[in-house]
């Protein structure tokens, strides 16, 4: 590998085995890698979630963890409680179906509880209804927005999501204040990340952004996060980064009943890395004091980001593979991890041989982990891609770079510009002589 500053053999040595300059291999050991084999703490993961979230990102969890009957049990049993706080029966009768009486007997079919439930829900639904249509004889606006809201929040409560977003809609004709406005986009922007309705999702935060009313940093941290799971899931990846990497620390778990706090830093993070150039990941994540406080929670992701912009492949794509499974296990980004693995990669290939005039494809294979005919494959595809200019000696496995010629760009620029200046002339010129010489004025004439 040749530098086009020629620094000494030492120094270039030291860059091929480490992928970056001036960090000696004994520092670099001592810092904390996820052993591969550590599975996810179910446990601790939901109890960073409340309400309805949380039991379908332990349902998640159970339906994905193929081959770990253990955790699947053990997430199905925390779902199981947990729905027994609340009043979904549908969701309830699920769960138990799931566990196919493969637990202890507390955990089966509860028939009595269900009955319960469903008999006070008809009764508290008709109840609500009295009360509702005794607000609209009054044509009291305050009450029939409170009346809407109720019915929202009983449906939501019964897993009735569609019901829900129409009863928290229907509350925007009867909304008199600010206040009340955003009140009304955050319940529409919570059932609508439920139901995956993201086109909802950013339609309401725009609705709640444009408010009359400032709003306080907690809501506009709420918003941001909305609008970050938005852009993710529509694959927009430098606008999910920036609308997580916005998110203030005051947001705490204020939202846990859509996304903690270890999410915001994961997934902005990530999504950082796969999109932004050096200058944005050094200047947007690395040095923003309010998003540290994030990346803290998740010492590993953060020691993946550092590890990126200081060129310390290996132990970068270690972290990103030991954190793999358990995003994958991630209800909003496990169909998103495969893409922003690949963008990270290339990004990381395209940064390594940026400076350099050649690269041993040999080191080069030592440095990212992998065989010298894989890499040569995933160089070819960037190549093609016209995401690095440079070509392949196969034989004595070297990477060239191939430079533009400056010179001779600049004189067929050139070339170009007097050739279209010369165009130009002449069709101004011709069109002078019809003007002055009235030819389209004598030929309509004659028709």
């Amino acid at each position: 590998m040749e530098p086009e500053e020629s620094p000494s053999r030492p120094l270039i040595d030291e860059i091929h085995s480490n992928g970056d300059i001036g960090v000696d291999e004994p520092s670099r050991s001592k810092r904390p890698i996820i052993s591969s084999g550590e599975q996810l703490d179910v446990e601790a993961y939901a109890s960073l979630y409340q309400g309805r979230t949380k039991i379908m990102r332990l349902l998640f969890i159970a339906d994905h963890c193929e081959g770990n009957p253990g955790m699947r049990l053990e997430a199905l049993r925390m779902a199981y409680d947990e729905i027994k706080k609340g009043e979904n029966t549908q969701i309830f009768r699920e769960v138990v179906q799931k566990i196919d009486g493969k637990m202890r007997p507390d955990y089966m079919m509860d028939s009595v509880w269900c009955d319960m439930v469903d008999r006070r829900a008809e009764q508290k639904k008709e109840k609500l209804e009295n009360e509702l249509n005794a607000y609209r004889t009054n044509l009291i606006k305050e009450s029939i927005r409170m009346g809407y809201n109720d019915f929202g929040d009983f449906y939501y409560a019964h897993g009735a999501l569609g019901d829900a977003f129409k009863s928290y809609v229907r509350t925007r004709d009867y909304c008199t204040t600010s206040k009340h406005i955003i009140h009304m986009c955050m319940s529409a922007i919570l059932v609508s990340i439920e139901m995956g309705q993201f086109t909802h999702v950013t339609s309401y935060v725009s609705k709640a952004e444009q408010s009359s009313e400032a709003l306080d940093p907690i809501t506009a941290s709420k918003l941001r996060c909305a609008a970050g799971l938005a852009h993710l899931e529509a694959k927009k990846y430098k606008l999910a980064a920036r609308k997580f990497l916005e998110a203030g620390p005051e947001l705490g778990s204020h939202y846990n009943e859509v996304i903690a706090p270890q999410d915001v830093a994961t997934y902005g993070g990530l999504c950082a890395l796969a999109s932004f150039d050096r200058t944005e990941l050094k200047h947007k994540v690395i040095d923003n004091d309010n998003f540290r406080n994030f990346l803290e929670l998740v010492p590993e992701v953060r020691e993946l980001i550092n590890d990126f912009y200081s060129s310390h492949y290996a132990s970068c794509l270690d972290y990103l593979g030991n954190l793999k499974a358990n995003l994958l296990l991630d209800i909003h980004l496990h169909d998103h991890v495969e893409s922003l693995y690949d963008q990270i990669r290339n990004k990381a290939l395209i940064q390594y041989t940026h400076p350099f005039v050649s690269v041993d494809l040999r080191m080069m294979a030592n440095a990212f982990k992998t065989s010298i005919a894989g890499l040569e494959k995933e160089l070819e595809a960037l190549i093609t891609d016209n995401q690095i200019q440079a070509r392949i000696d196969s034989h004595n496995k070297i990477l060239y770079a191939r430079h533009a010629d400056q010179r001779n760009a600049t004189f067929q620029r050139v070339l170009q510009t007097g050739s279209e200046f010369d165009r130009d002339v002449r069709s101004m010129l011709l069109r002078a002589n019809l003007i002055k010489h009235e030819y389209n004025l004598r030929a309509s004439r004659k028709l």
